[in-house]
């Protein structure tokens, strides 16, 4: 694979060498320059040609490979691979981990997601992908008093969605959160087991946000997705109220 010219950068006016790297790869694949398959240059050319020194850009390489970018075989070069949204979720977790009220944040961004999925789902969703939700649902009943396995199924209930858009961007995006989402699966799940009326009303919401989507009524299935959502956050209101509400005192 061949480049146009690069200019080499003055070393005072610019990033480190890694980060000159990975802004080469990352210009390179949205210009469309590079593709699945492409073999960079030969380490010389392309170390002369961004201006680091080989243990720089094989350091450089290297982490790209351990984010499943390249596959780097030895004596033929460094090749261009699809990118691996398993190994770019952990990465993303690793950022993510720390920040404060993560899960609470995470929420919020997969609710953005999954509204833009179902509404475009309601448009492309084929008979496959409605028979696999259809699927999915009746597992998600037998699971209820299980917050383990039932988190599992609702997870993939709602990763079935956003498959259903037919959005590369959406699910790519979806699947790399998926370390945080899994956990806040669990801890939603755990709230609610045992609470028989929340259960029933979530199954009650899955079964609404399915036949809005089979319907092909956008409308009406983001908002049965919404109302879905708002199930577990009602729930930890009313306990945290409960909680720190004074106790009646006894006659």
């Amino acid at each position: 694979m061949t480049f146009p010219e690069i200019v080499r950068p003055d070393p005072d006016e610019t990033p480190s060498g890694a980060l000159r790297v990975f802004t080469f790869f990352r210009d390179r694949l949205l210009s469309g320059e590079l593709k699945v398959g492409d073999r960079l240059l030969a380490e010389r050319e392309l170390a002369l040609a961004l201006g680091v020194s080989r243990p720089v850009l094989r350091e450089a390489l290297r982490s790209l490979a351990l984010l499943g970018l390249l596959d780097i075989q030895h004596g033929r070069g460094a090749f261009v691979r699809a990118a691996d949204a398993s190994v770019l979720g952990q990465a993303l977790t690793l950022c993510l981990a720390p920040e404060p009220n993560i899960l609470d944040d995470v929420l919020q961004a997969r609710i953005a997601i999954e509204c833009q999925a179902i509404r475009l789902a309601c448009g492309r969703a084929n008979e496959r992908d409605l028979q696999a939700m259809a699927g999915i649902l009746d597992t998600l009943v037998d699971s209820l008093d299980d917050p383990e396995t039932g988190s599992g199924v609702d997870y993939a209930f709602h990763l079935a969605i956003v498959r259903a858009s037919g959005s590369s961007a959406l699910m790519k995006i979806y699947e790399a959160i998926s370390p945080l989402l899994m956990r806040s699966h669990v801890e939603r799940r755990r709230d609610t087991f045992r609470e028989p009326a929340i259960t029933s009303q979530l199954v009650d919401a899955h079964r609404e946000v399915f036949l809005s989507l089979a319907r092909r009524d956008p409308d009406q299935a983001e908002r049965a997705l919404r109302e879905h959502f708002q199930i577990g956050d009602d729930l930890r209101r009313r306990n945290l109220i409960a909680a720190y509400q004074p106790q009646e005192k006894q006659p």
